[in-house]
């Protein structure tokens, strides 16, 4: 765990703005052996803090439930266990905005009108909208905030509520399951199956910088996918390497995907 490392990791001022205000919280905690946390993080910003920070003891990625996308680090000391992040004490709040079922509101409705109201990116987690309702998850600091302000969406208006983080309603993602088998785990060849594409037209997309593994951008076609990788190719969409089922007859990989729809 080095500080000097930032500079390596960030690929824009921004970058080393984010990584730097990352740190100082971290790194204050694990110093005074107190509980810390950061900002929400996207998959992206996620992955460059795993480059910066490492395996040290202590550190958990947290986002209110098992599969979220957007993720708090979190140092909890050797006295805490990770059940407490689901407590009074815990760094996030879950809130459900109630509506009526026919207005029919979509996540990007959500997240347009928190960014109206004002209230930055980085304080909001997941956004999960089911009939009638939706749990999102924010920083307990903007919770009262929005409480207070966050009273409708577009022309709808909203009823909100905290609710336990485990009895949050998590939709589960629409996916089509995609058995094949590739010559390898190169990132094009995993594109192409997922999406039905030419392996060519993969490789183009990927050079093109529209690839991203994980979040983090790749323009390299021969970089090899890992088993649980997602991958999102901008025009696209979104696909997941399910599992890796070891060689057919014919030496080739039989993999499963799943792809987002």
């Amino acid at each position: 765990m080095d500080r000097s490392n930032i500079d390596k990791i960030a690929h824009s001022p921004e970058d080393r703005v984010l990584l730097a205000k990352l740190w100082d919280k971290i790194s204050a905690g694990m110093r005074r052996n107190i509980p810390a946390n950061t900002c929400f993080l996207s998959p992206r910003e996620q992955e460059m803090a795993r480059f910066l920070f490492g395996n040290e003891p202590g550190l958990t990625f947290f986002g209110g439930y098992e599969d979220a996308e957007r993720k708090m680090l979190v140092y909890l000391p050797e006295y805490l266990e990770e059940e407490s992040l689901y407590g009074a004490d815990s760094p996030m709040v879950c809130l459900r905005a109630t509506f009526f079922e026919e207005d029919a509101l979509s996540h990007r409705d959500f997240l347009g009108a928190l960014m109206g109201a004002g209230i930055a990116r980085e304080t909001v987690g997941d956004i999960c909208v089911g009939k009638g309702s939706c749990d999102f998850f924010v920083t307990t600091e903007i919770a009262p905030y929005i409480e207070q302000n966050f009273l409708s969406a577009g022309r709808t208006k909203l009823h909100l509520s905290r609710i336990p983080l485990q009895n949050a309603q998590i939709p589960q993602p629409e996916v089509k399951e995609i058995k094949d088998t590739v010559a390898s785990l190169r990132l094009d060849s995993v594109i192409s199956s997922g999406f039905r594409i030419g392996r060519n037209l993969a490789a183009q997309h990927i050079s093109a910088g529209k690839a991203a593994i994980d979040g983090l951008p790749c323009e390299k076609p021969d970089k090899t996918v890992a088993e649980g990788m997602k991958i999102s190719v901008r025009g696209l969409g979104k696909i997941k390497l399910v599992s890796v089922n070891g060689r057919t007859k014919k030496d080739r990989i039989s993999i499963t995907i799943h792809r987002y729809v």
